[in-house]
């Protein structure tokens, strides 16, 4: 039998059930490896997903909580569009995925995992991305760590926002 190892997780594993949002959690930090955030807006922001599905896996989400998707005020929405293509571009530039699953779990029978703050996922993909692990054990390889991932990620939103290109 081989060992998969992914201490990383234990984090997911162990993570407090509560009241707390870990996105407005993270609006409270300052931006960096202390938060993965990578851009903030006036109306939204784009974080890193700790337990991604893929490396460079973001979410984008406004910056007020919400969990309704129909109380998303136009503002929000515009700009949280906006960054989803600001996300997508700088994967590109990133990672040259072949294609993207972006999406919005509304609710817990959706697959929401957080339920009371509206948040697009991002996730990169490439052909084979999945093979027999998901399916037999239910693990998936990430074979980059995520301060890695957020570093190469960082400078290229960056760069794509100075220049306006997006």
């Amino acid at each position: 039998m081989e060992l998969l190892w992914a201490p990383w997780r234990r984090k997911y594993v162990e993570k407090p059930q509560g009241d707390n949002c870990f996105l407005c959690e993270a609006l409270k930090k300052e931006d960096g490896l202390e938060n993965f955030i990578l851009h903030r807006g006036k109306h939204s922001f784009i974080i890193m997903n700790l337990f991604p599905y893929n490396s460079g896996h973001l979410m984008v989400a406004p910056l007020r909580h919400e969990g309704d998707f129909l109380k998303i005020k136009d503002e929000e929405f515009s700009e949280i569009v906006k960054f989803v293509k600001l996300g997508i571009k700088a994967l590109n530039k990133v990672y040259s995925p072949q294609g993207f699953n972006v999406g919005i779990n509304i609710g817990k029978p959706a697959g929401a995992g957080l339920i009371d703050h509206i948040h697009v996922h991002i996730v990169p993909r490439w052909e084979g991305d999945t093979n027999f692990l998901p399916v037999t054990s239910g693990t998936k390889v990430i074979p980059e760590d995520i301060k890695d991932s957020y570093r190469k990620i960082k400078k290229e939103i960056d760069s794509l926002v100075l220049n306006g290109d997006y």
